[in-house]
């Protein structure tokens, strides 16, 4: 599990549903205790997924060159807390997501103090969703995260939206479902999202997962940013056909650590829309 030093940071109150703590986890679902090895990497009960929690492995050369121009930006969820949102800026990292929440029964008790401590700060924020396909569809959960904090605003400061689709921390790989029908659950998070926000969310993924699920599915590559997870020197062979990466989780040493693929104005664009 990650830590950070903690701080206090002000709140907003932007796009947010009421948050008080009693209200964030509902009673931990049978169908949501952690495997052995997601008890490995901190996931003790349901909520506690995060980016990257478990991670890529697999092998591959890289096919891109290193980018011209980067930001540096963090994702953080429950396991951080509090948030030192100024050590952070000072370490240089301009951009970071948080963790809304996951499936359809958890949002996390500290959203609001990093989603809006991480602006407080300076910071371009987003939302992320961690997807658990087997427990609703993804209209629901695209709906779920939308009114908890995964909304979007024309500000300049906001990122689309981001869902989370990877390794299952509570039981099989694909959540039970073909690749098939994994496809037809993004597409239906997907497509809710932007119906709600009119923005297309960005897709959060590794090599290895995409290809066992979605057969290395191409169909999001041309309307969806990546956002590829490789612990390495590289990014690798990307998933799904996407010819270049928007953000590129590098590490999570000391916690997650991510590459933005452009300069700052270039990551304005991407709040922009």
């Amino acid at each position: 599990m990650k830590s950070l030093v903690t701080g206090a940071a002000a709140t907003l109150g932007l796009l947010l549903a009421p948050l008080g703590a009693a209200a964030q986890t509902a009673p931990e679902p049978a169908a949501h205790q952690p495997t052995p090895t997601a008890r490995q990497h901190g996931i003790t009960k349901a909520g506690d997924a995060y980016m990257g929690w478990l991670a890529p492995t697999t092998a591959s050369r890289s096919t891109q060159a290193a980018p011209a121009a980067v930001v540096e930006g963090i994702d953080v969820s429950s396991h951080q807390g509090n948030v030192d949102w100024a050590g952070q800026w000072n370490a240089g990292k301009r951009f970071a997501y948080s963790k809304a929440t996951e499936g359809n029964y958890y949002s996390n008790p500290y959203f609001a103090q990093q989603y809006n401590g991480s602006y407080n700060v300076g910071m371009i924020r987003g939302a992320y969703h961690f997807a658990t396909p087997n427990d609703s569809s993804g209209a629901n959960q695209a709906n779920y995260f939308v009114d908890r904090g995964g909304a979007w605003s024309r500000d300049g400061r906001t990122l689309p939206g981001a869902l989370d689709i990877e390794y299952n921390p509570y039981g099989a790989t694909c959540y039970g479902l073909s690749q098939a029908s994994m496809v037809s659950w993004i597409r239906d998070f997907l497509n809710t999202y932007k119906s709600r926000t009119g923005r297309d969310a960005v897709i959060y993924t590794n090599l290895d997962w995409w290809t066992q699920c979605t057969g290395n599915s191409g169909a999001f590559n041309a309307t969806n940013p990546l956002w590829v997870a490789r612990y390495s020197t590289s990014p690798g062979t990307l998933p799904g056909g996407w010819p270049y990466y928007t953000i590129w989780q590098w590490t999570s040493s000391p916690l997650d650590q991510n590459h933005f693929n452009g300069d700052q104005s270039r990551l304005v664009a991407l709040a922009n829309g």
